[in-house]
């Protein structure tokens, strides 16, 4: 895992094949998201390790939370179950000013 600035987050996702994770609630979820961004629920742990499975490990996760702690410990389960890259947005979401209203609320 990589704690990276929202600066860096926005040079780097676009240089790998990568995936953005938000890892709030659904209600967090609805608030406004990081565009492209596919959720599951860090809270919901047992959901979260089953969600994870359908995952490649080997693609690179830029993965964000309401501050960065919850998304920091899911970077963290992600690395010790062999995930080869995992970057966690240093503030999360409120560090965020370009945060879209997701399509399904």
């Amino acid at each position: 895992m990589q704690n990276i600035s929202k600066e860096q987050w926005k040079q780097l996702v676009n240089i790998d094949q990568s995936i953005i994770l938000d890892v709030r609630t659904p209600k967090e979820w609805n608030e406004g998201i990081i565009p492209n961004a596919i959720t599951l629920d860090f809270l919901n742990i047992e959901s979260f390790k089953n969600q994870l499975t359908n995952l490649d490990i080997n693609m690179t996760y830029f993965v964000y939370c309401r501050s960065g702690n919850r998304s920091s410990q899911a970077c963290l389960l992600m690395d010790q179950l062999g995930y080869k890259k995992t970057y966690n947005l240093n503030g999360g979401i409120l560090s965020w000013d370009e945060a879209t209203i997701p399509y399904n609320s």
